[in-house]
């Protein structure tokens, strides 16, 4: 099991990307959360096996084709995940 938290930077609000990300982390079994932020950043907490886990890391630098991610931080984090995955609101 590997939990973390990760920070997406670059165009990534108004392009879907929540959704997108909600998408992949289901398709994989990863459980967790993912909101936008005021700074302009989307951000997430994804837990699960390592490898889906990894995987979904992997496609967050990528996101929707109208997004623009120039970096993704990624924070190992000891957060309890909610089950399933769920998108909540702007912090």
């Amino acid at each position: 099991m590997r939990t973390v938290t990760i920070t997406v930077h670059g165009r990534v609000q108004g392009v879907g990307y929540r959704y997108t990300l909600q998408a992949t982390a289901e398709r994989e079994g990863v459980r967790g959360w993912v909101r936008n932020r005021r700074d302009g950043t989307v951000e997430a907490l994804l837990a699960g096996d390592a490898r889906a886990v990894d995987t979904v890391v992997a496609r967050a630098q990528e996101g929707p084709p109208s997004a623009r991610v120039t970096r993704v931080d990624v924070v190992d984090s000891t957060e309890s995940p909610p089950d399933g995955f769920e998108i909540r609101a702007t912090a």
